[in-house]
């Protein structure tokens, strides 16, 4: 039987996608932060990437049992990670674009100590890699729109 957490630490079925599925969860984020978000800057969107991470961090510990540590079938922290990499960013094709590909960048590569923070316990060591793959795609963007590369 499917539970709730398994529901949402899936990001609603994608982490069973069996090749992928963290970069479709990034896509799927990020045409609904298109779609949906008006202002990346708002408190609104501050409190819902809140919301996701620390769910991210419960919901990751409870499947945990079921599913293994740190399951390809959990992808709420791709989505943390991609809504952090969008906070404070202009709402543009390219700038969703180039969020996305710096994000998944540094969640796959995993560079400067973004691969220690897997080592932390149950949810933590699960959503705390994408939470600074996230941090380090937002600071990139903030520096190239700074720069004002396009």
């Amino acid at each position: 039987m499917i539970k709730i957490h398994q529901i949402l630490t899936s990001f609603f079925g994608i982490g069973f996608i069996s090749k992928g599925g963290g970069t479709v969860a990034a896509i799927a984020t990020s045409l609904f932060w298109f779609v949906a978000i008006e202002q990346s800057n708002s408190v609104l969107t501050i409190i819902l990437t809140l919301m996701v991470t620390f769910y991210g961090v419960w919901g990751a510990s409870q499947v945990e049992s079921g599913w293994g540590k740190d399951s390809s079938r959990v992808v709420v922290d791709e989505v943390a990670g991609m809504m952090i990499a969008l906070l404070f960013i202009p709402i543009t094709i390219v700038n969703l674009i180039v969020a996305l590909c710096l994000f998944r960048f540094f969640d796959i590569v995993k560079p400067l100590f973004v691969n220690k923070l897997e080592n932390l316990p149950k949810g933590w060591g699960v959503m705390a890699d994408d939470v600074l793959a996230g941090c380090y795609s937002n600071i990139v963007l903030q520096i190239l729109l700074y720069l004002k590369l396009w």
